[in-house]
């Protein structure tokens, strides 16, 4: 049994909760860990007669609050000794050397990458949605986001990094790159790919279809005439924007339902990019920002639905 602090102790009897301390309440209420820990297990190193590691529940823990509180491994580290309710959502005490360090958090993101792991998270939990009926399949909203990448070529490969990309949104230029999704009617993510923000968004709209739909719904980025026709050969109701400039009011009128149907895709977005601070990529190249980014959605649709569970 861990010792308790008189820190810890005097903490308990504090009057007031938090709202970092009631957000992990009910994170940790809707998490289901059991399932995702099934996942990491199979690849996670087991104990021997060198150095022990780390529980693997508490790193698992410690690598989703990097992900809601924005941190890097190094913060990570810091805050948990700075902070007595992510010390607890942890299961750390702060005695001895059981806070791990920001090396121990490094090599426990990367095997999340090497294994394809959050990918796998992100399907577990979709799942999981599935099966108390909280995932609807008759619909689907497309819509793509930009996550902003340094356009500084002042560090040490002097240049960008070059799977990032500029595009033009309105008048303003843009240099990062775009997040994909496919949600259903209320939102909640079922799909997700990733490319260079110049990656024009139709591309990916078939990746982001699970084919069960009986509506589609997308702005004028995704409109496209042979995409109309083909979902009605299937009977599938095209609700994608119309992008013609010169369209008779009535068409107007459609394309502002539609879209007001379709505004409740901007909700993840706002939790991913707002909430949580993935407005700015923080690593080079696609791949570990996607890694990070299946991590992120995954959460959020948690996190939505969190008052249904």
């Amino acid at each position: 049994m861990k010792q308790t602090t008189f820190a810890s102790v005097a903490w308990e009897k504090k009057g007031k909760i938090t709202r970092r301390e009631r957000f992990l309440a009910e994170m940790d209420a809707v998490i289901p860990w059991s399932r995702l820990l099934a996942l990491i297990e199979p690849h996670y190193p087991k104990a021997g007669n060198g150095t022990q590691p780390k529980p693997m529940e508490q790193m698992l823990r410690i690598y989703f609050m990097q992900n809601w509180f924005n941190l890097s491994d190094p913060q990570a580290e810091d805050s948990l000794y700075d902070i007595e309710s992510m010390r607890r959502f942890a299961g750390i005490e702060l005695l001895g050397h059981d806070i791990p360090d920001e090396t121990t958090i490094l090599r426990f993101r990367h095997l999340l990458e090497q294994h394809q792991l959050t990918e796998r998270i992100f399907a577990e939990i979709r799942s999981l949605l599935e099966e108390k009926r909280l995932l609807l399949k008759s619909g689907t909203i497309v819509d793509a986001t930009i996550i902003a990448a340094p356009p500084s070529t002042k560090n040490e490969q002097k240049g960008r990094d070059p799977e990032m990309h500029q595009t033009k949104k309105g008048k303003d230029w843009h240099f990062g790159m775009k997040a994909h999704i496919g949600t259903d009617r209320h939102g909640i993510v079922h799909s997700l790919t990733t490319t260079a923000a110049n990656v024009s968004d139709i591309t990916q709209m078939p990746e982001l279809l699970h084919g069960e739909e009986r509506e589609v719904f997308g702005d004028q980025a995704y409109w496209s005439e042979a995409h109309r026709k083909a979902a009605l050969a299937k009977g599938v109701r095209y609700r994608v924007n119309r992008r013609s400039p010169h369209l008779s009011e009535y068409q107007r009128f459609i394309n502002r339902r539609r879209s007001a149907a379709r505004a409740r895709v901007e909700h993840v977005f706002h939790v991913v990019k707002r909430l949580w601070g993935f407005s700015k990529v923080r690593y080079r190249g696609l791949a570990k920002n996607t890694v990070r980014l299946y991590t992120a959605f995954a959460l959020a649709n948690l996190y939505l639905l969190r008052r249904r569970f």
